[in-house]
C-alpha cells in the first residue's frame, strides 16, 4: 500500500484512472462446503482402514480377549466373514460425520480467525491460532457426535452375533432408530470424550505439524512442497495418535455400549480406562495404533488435495469471468 501510495499523485485518482482491482475470492458459504466435501472424498479412500480402527477397539470386551491379532489379521477376518462390501461398512455415517464435524469446524475456525485478526491485517499468534483450533474442533465434534455414534455401531456390528447386531440399513435409519429406541439424548452418547479427543488432536496436530515441517527444512534434505507437507503429515499423526489414542478407546466403547440389567456398561470415559488397563493391559489404550495412524497423515493430505482442486475448479469457472 506504502509504495502505490507513494507513485500516485497528490490529487487521487481521477474517474478514469486504473485502479487495482481487489481479488476475488470465493465466498464463506463455499469454503465450507468445499471444507466439508474435500473431508468426505478423504473418508471414502480411508473408511476402511477407520472400520478396522474401531473393531480393534472393541475387541477385548467381554469373552473375546484376543479377537484380532494384528491389524491385518483384522482386515483378513473380515473380507472372509463380510467381504468386500463388509470392509466399507459404515461408510454413509463417516460421510455425515465429515459433512457435519469437518464444515462446522472450519466455518467456527475462519469466523474466530477473522475477529482475531488486528486491523492492520496482523494474523493471531501461534497460541492464539492453537486455542482457536481447540475451540473449533470441540464445536465441531459436539455437531458430529450423532454421525460418530451412528458409525462406530455401524462398524461394531459384524463382529457381533446376528442376534446381537442392530442391523442399521445407512445412518439416517441409524439415527431414527437411535432415536425412537433410546432416546434423543443417546445421539450424543460419548460427547465429552469426543470433544476431548478433538481438542488433543487438534493442539498435538498444530504443534508437532509445525515443528515436524520446520525440522525437515532445516535438515536441507527437503523443500517446501508437497511431499515435505505429507512427511510433516505423517511425523504429526504420529506423535498425534500416540496422545489421541487412549482418549479414542473410551470414546469408542461409551457410544457403542449397551445396557445390561438396565444399567450401562460403562459409567464414564474414566470407567472405560480403568477397565481397559485392568482386564486388558497398558497397550491395549492403544488398540488399532496401525491403522488409526495410517488413516490420520493420508486423510490430511487427501483433503487438502481435493480441496486445491475444487478451489482451482471454482476459481476457473466462477471467478475469473
Amino acid at each position: 500500500m506504502a509504495a502505490a501510495a507513494a507513485g500516485a499523485p497528490a490529487a487521487g485518482p481521477g474517474p478514469g484512472a486504473a485502479v487495482a482491482a481487489k481479488p476475488k475470492t470465493s465466498p464463506k458459504s463455499v469454503k465450507f462446503l468445499f471444507g466439508g466435501l474435500a473431508g468426505m472424498g478423504a473418508t471414502v479412500f480411508v473408511q476402511p482402514l477407520d472400520l478396522v480402527k474401531n473393531r480393534m477397539q472393541l475387541s477385548g470386551e467381554g469373552a473375546k480377549t484376543k479377537e484380532y491379532k494384528t491389524s491385518f489379521h483384522a482386515v483378513g477376518s473380515i473380507l472372509k466373514k463380510e467381504g468386500v462390501r463388509g470392509i466399507y461398512t459404515g461408510l454413509s455415517a463417516g460421510l455425515l460425520r465429515q459433512a457435519t464435524y469437518t464444515t462446522t469446524r472450519l466455518g467456527i475456525y475462519t469466523i474466530l480467525f477473522e475477529k482475531l485478526t488486528g486491523t492492520d491485517g496482523t494474523p493471531p499468534n501461534f497460541f492464539m491460532k492453537a486455542l482457536i483450533g481447540m475451540t473449533a474442533g470441540a464445536t465441531g465434534a459436539f455437531v458430529g457426535t450423532p454421525a460418530e455414534v451412528a458409525l462406530i455401531r455401524m462398524t461394531a456390528d459384524g463382529r457381533l452375533p446376528p442376534d446381537q447386531r442392530r442391523g442399521y440399513r445407512n445412518v439416517f435409519n441409524a439415527l431414527v432408530r437411535i432415536t425412537r429406541e433410546e432416546g434423543v439424548i443417546t445421539l450424543w452418547r460419548g460427547c465429552v470424550p469426543t470433544m476431548a479427543r478433538a481438542v488433543v488432536v487438534n493442539a498435538a496436530q498444530l504443534a508437532s505439524y509445525s515443528q515436524s515441517k520446520q525440522f525437515l527444512l532445516d535438515s536441507g534434505y527437503f523443500r517446501d512442497n508437497i511431499f515435505c507437507h505429507f512427511c510433516a503429515s505423517m511425523i504429526s499423526g504420529l506423535v498425534t495418535t500416540a496422545a489421541s489414542m487412549p482418549v479414542d478407546i473410551a470414546k469408542t466403547r461409551i457410544q457403542n455400549m449397551r445396557m445390561i440389567d438396565g444399567k450401562p456398561e460403562y459409567r464414564n470415559a474414566l470407567d472405560v480406562l480403568v477397565k481397559v488397563l485392568r482386564y486388558e493391559g497398558f497397550f491395549s489404550l492403544w488398540k488399532g495404533f496401525t491403522p488409526y495412524y495410517a488413516r490420520l497423515g493420508p486423510h490430511t493430505v487427501l483433503t487438502f488435495i481435493f480441496l486445491e482442486q475444487m478451489n482451482k475448479f471454482y476459481q476457473k469457472f466462477f471467478l475469473s469471468a
